[in-house]
């Protein structure tokens, strides 16, 4: 709901904050005190067209901040995530800045925005009903959702929509086979090469890995096999090899160790590093022996390597990739034969059809049943605001399939007897329009998407016992909604949780528009005021009384 308004240098306000509650509010004062600007300046953050023609004279500009709370799984929540807007928890700053010079800038949240996504935000905050006013009741799309609310098929329409999806999906994949069957031809052609040339390498990363490991042993045999040879002759050659020198080293220091027993731990060691060498001697001519010198496998190896490597070049993989390679088109193969059997995308076709009808039927027939009684509800709350005769319908005009189904919804009206329903949106009386609006809220209450409601000009005509109705009505329906009403009549004003007079005086030679909350003394004032005019009597007095009192 609305938390509380700021407008500074804004047409005959100079300097204004008011703190709104919830529940049923009145604007009231004499004409041309400036209950109209705080109208235009709420629709002006709303996102309203600007000029440079509402900046107070002299003033280089005008700026207007409206306060929102929200709660976390507010429709205006999810939309502010996804524009990438949200601000503190629970609270939305709407701001318009005018300059003199006629230039516009808006802010949500204290982010840059667009006038246009002011107005996307307010279209879930406040609804204006009124003379010239945009709201969201007059929009194709919010008349939808409100019968739809109103005949409780959410779960019809959220289905509808999936089924139409689904439907329209298949739809375009029977289009592109029918469309693309040559190129399909060719590619289902290209790919099957690829699956042959690749599938024909039986290519594995475990064997790539051993067959470049067995190229490398068969390259390297030879090499291999001297060079074992050679380091076995060094350690183990009769004269000159390491251990015939270790032999007689061992003589020696056994020699030693009869003199000096503490040398025995290095005769020891070198007993041991003897056995080592001698193993690792045995081990030497064992791998040299080993060794396989086989041309021929070595020739089949590199064979082997240039196949793979050759494909991989013609496909431009590195090998490792090779397998991965095969299987996408391996799957793509599959997706293409799916794709080309048009057989069964005509059955999938009809499947999705018949699903999406079936449940377009079903919603169709919620909309009528609500339809019926939403037009009957809202007729007879018609009769009792000034308006007899008068028909109000919600039509349902048949249409193409789509994804809100098969039917377009549209409000029409007549405001009197004898007069054709016509389009809500072309109703040419402000006033009429504003009780319209009034008894569609009453009855659909708590099924409108914005938890603010603005009446203007709802008083415009009637009077007494109808005007007490109104009263009744708006009180009623600022039991679940914020509801705020400029009015002149004091039936309207009595009925209100809360009364702003705004005024109008000479300050330093120009207007200014002011706005007060009434406590209960001046509410006796103002509506004895709005009772009898300029001059009150006690009479006037009284009877304001016990309009508040009832």
């Amino acid at each position: 709901m609305l938390l509380s308004l700021s407008i500074s240098d804004y047409v005959l306000v100079d300097r204004l904050t008011l703190d709104f509650v919830n529940g049923f509010a009145v604007l009231t004062g004499e004409t041309g005190a400036g209950k109209s600007i705080l109208l235009d300046a709420i629709s002006l953050v709303l996102g309203e067209r600007a000029d440079a023609s509402v900046v107070r004279e002299g003033a280089a500009r005008a700026e207007v901040s409206a306060e929102f709370s929200v709660t976390e799984d507010a429709p205006v929540a999810d939309w502010l995530r996804e524009n990438d807007l949200s601000g503190e928890e629970d609270v939305l700053l709407l701001r318009r800045v005018v300059e003199a010079t006629g230039r516009s800038r808006a802010f949500i949240n204290g982010r840059p925005a667009t006038a246009l996504q002011l107005k996307e935000a307010g279209e879930f905050l406040v609804d204006i009903h009124g003379q010239h006013a945009h709201y969201s009741l007059l929009k194709a799309t919010e008349q939808r959702r409100l019968l739809d609310a109103f005949a409780g098929c959410d779960e019809h329409v959220a289905e509808t929509a999936r089924t139409f999806k689904i439907w329209r999906e298949v739809v375009a994949r029977q289009e592109s086979a029918l469309n693309h069957a040559d190129e399909q031809d060719a590619e289902r052609a290209r790919l099957v090469w690829v699956e042959q040339e690749l599938a024909g390498l039986d290519f594995t990363l475990p064997g790539w890995q051993d067959l470049q490991e067995e190229h490398r042993k068969l390259t390297h045999a030879a090499e291999l096999a001297t060079g074992a040879q050679a380091a076995s002759e060094t350690l183990d050659a009769e004269e000159s090899g390491v251990l015939n020198r270790l032999r007689g080293l061992r003589g020696r220091l056994a020699d030693l160790v009869a003199i000096d027993p503490a040398l025995s731990e290095s005769m020891s060691l070198l007993e041991s590093a003897t056995e080592t060498l001698h193993e690792a001697t045995r081990e030497l001519n064992r791998y040299a022996e080993r060794v396989d010198l086989d041309p021929e496998a070595l020739n089949l190896a590199e064979l082997r390597l240039a196949a793979v490597q050759a494909a991989a070049r013609k496909f431009r993989l590195r090998p490792e990739d090779i397998p991965d390679h095969l299987a996408s088109a391996r799957a793509q193969l599959a997706e293409l034969g799916a794709a080309a059997d048009l057989e069964a995308l005509a059955r999938k076709v009809a499947e999705a059809e018949s699903a999406y009808q079936k449940s377009a039927r079903m919603l169709s027939s919620q909309r009528a049943a609500a339809a019926e009684k939403l037009g009957t509800a809202v007729s007879a709350a018609m009769q009792q605001l000034s308006m007899q005769g008068g028909r109000f319908e919600a039509g349902l005009t048949p249409r193409a399939a789509a994804a809100h189904g098969v039917e377009d919804i549209e409000f029409r009206v007549s405001p009197h007897a004898g007069q054709s329903v016509k389009p809500l949106a072309k109703t040419a009386s402000g006033g009429e329009l504003s009780r319209i609006g009034l008894a569609l809220q009453t009855v659909l209450s708590g099924t409108s998407g914005a938890p603010t409601l603005l009446f203007d000009e709802v008083d415009s005509g009637i009077g007494g016992s109808v005007a007490e109705i109104v009263g009744r009505m708006l009180e009623a329906l600022g039991g679940n909604r914020q509801v705020l009403c400029v009015t002149h009549l004091p039936q309207v004003a009595a009925r209100a949780g809360r009364h702003y007079r705004v005024s109008k005086e000479n300050q330093e030679g120009r207007a200014v528009s002011s706005v007060n909350v009434l406590s209960h003394a001046e509410r006796v004032e103002e509506i004895a005021r709005m009772l009898g005019g300029v001059k009150l009597t006690d009479a006037t007095r009284t009877h304001a009384e016990e309009m508040l009192a009832v």
